[in-house]
């Protein structure tokens, strides 16, 4: 079983090597604010995958500076994506998304942008801009979807059901822009053969990435709280290696896949504590897909 991975797919689009910059630009969501909710998705807190360089009190400029600078004496010609990762960077009005994302660009050495929102923060009017924006640099839109399931999206507080994950989705692509979905396997309420009736469905979307992770419980989180009262089943590594298999398997072959897992600080999980790095975990996934071929 092979498929495509970001890596080799990343490369192929520049004549240089690219990392992503995480930039935290300030935004909130509307299931924070009291727009749709309050309290956000029941298993987030964005602490677990930002990076040191980010500080919201900073400018977009100052940030991706300091990024660089963290990255620079190893890569001394990298090149850079700003990745607006916290929260949902589309929720703002369509000047002030101008100005951060025009300001990423103007910094030396960044040569593209990953917006990462949500599908309900995606309007028309934004989408106007964002394809004249992808007729003169690199541009990625990466949405979280996590399922396609109406009911375990409302048990996890999404704020949005599938259709409208659908629906940014198609807008997206319609206007020739590069569009990435995230979705997370073990959710509460969904088993391995749910995961597996959903990869079709989301194999159909006209995404051109996935990212794909497992559920993590995070300290403070509402998930947390509710794993604390009744726990529910998380994974082992065998287990998830099997279920991503049978996953990939069902995806169409020219989807690039960016990531399978993703581990949260230490100090932050609290399960499923693996003790494995993401490379280490592609490394047995990969043997195993060597194996199964073999």
């Amino acid at each position: 079983m092979e498929y495509r991975d970001f890596g080799t797919w990343i490369r192929q689009q520049f004549p240089y090597r690219v990392q992503k910059l995480s930039v935290d630009a300030g935004f909130t969501c509307p299931n924070r604010d009291g727009h749709i909710s309050t309290g956000g998705c029941t298993f987030c807190d964005n602490r677990t995958f930002s990076p040191s360089f980010c500080d919201r009190q900073k400018s977009v400029a100052e940030q991706l500076e300091r990024g660089k600078a963290f990255f620079a004496r190893k890569y001394p010609t990298m090149k850079y994506l700003a990745y607006f990762q916290s929260f949902t960077n589309t929720y703002a009005g369509l000047e002030t998304l101008r100005s951060m994302y025009e300001a990423a660009l103007q910094v030396e050495d960044i040569v593209g942008i990953v917006i990462g929102t949500r599908p309900d923060c995606m309007s028309d009017e934004l989408l106007d801009y964002l394809e004249e924006l992808n007729s003169c640099t690199f541009l990625i839109v990466e949405y979280g979807i996590e399922s396609a399931n109406d009911d375990t999206l409302r048990r996890i507080n999404r704020g949005h059901d599938f259709a409208c994950s659908r629906d940014a989705v198609v807008r997206t692509h319609e206007r020739g822009i590069l569009t990435g979905g995230h979705v997370i396997l073990g959710l509460p309420g969904e088993d391995a053969a749910e995961s597996l009736r959903q990869a079709p469905i989301i194999s159909d979307l006209p995404l051109d990435i996935l990212k794909i992770h497992q559920l993590q419980i995070i300290r403070g989180t509402a998930l947390a709280r509710q794993y604390a009262q009744q726990p529910f089943h998380l994974y082992t590594v065998e287990e998830y290696i099997d279920l991503i298999i049978g996953y990939v398997e069902r995806l169409r072959p020219d989807l690039v896949l960016e990531r399978f897992v993703s581990q949260s600080p230490p100090d932050l999980l609290i399960a499923p504590k693996w003790g494995l790095k993401n490379y280490e975990f592609t490394n047995l996934l990969n043997n195993r897909f060597r194996e199964l071929r073999g």
